[in-house]
């Protein structure tokens, strides 16, 4: 069991920068591949990014391929994603996820889920 809280999320300008932070309490946090994945009001849930276990693999949506930057401190328990030159199109709910095993694209690979900091992007 792993539980996840999201920080970090709140209106910033287009060009603009942030950092979400997910906390994770329960065991074996290093053990679990890491996502992040997003939901714009009115759209289906999407992939964002994951990282594994160790940190050394990660994949990014074609959409924020380049600006966005996923990466895990196992020591604090805390999985981040640096967004940069965002975009108003950003604008979204940002959950973050966790799952045994390999990195994933797919939403229903991972069992546990935080509820969601919110990210507004002005232009």
């Amino acid at each position: 069991q792993v539980q996840l809280v999201e920080s970090g999320g709140r209106l910033v300008q287009a060009g603009g920068s942030l950092r979400l932070s997910c906390a994770a309490s329960g065991r074996d946090f290093s053990s679990y591949a890491m996502g992040w994945f997003r939901q714009a009001p009115g759209k289906a849930r999407e992939f964002v990014a994951t990282v594994s276990w160790s940190g050394d693999i990660t994949y990014y949506a074609d959409s924020v391929e380049g600006r966005f930057t996923i990466a895990r401190d196992n020591a604090k328990n805390t999985v981040y994603l640096q967004m940069n030159s965002l975009k108003p199109d950003d604008t979204a709910v940002y959950y973050c996820a966790a799952k045994m095993g390999v990195p994933s694209r797919l939403g229903h690979a991972y069992g546990y889920w935080g509820q969601g900091t919110q990210v507004t992007v002005s232009s």
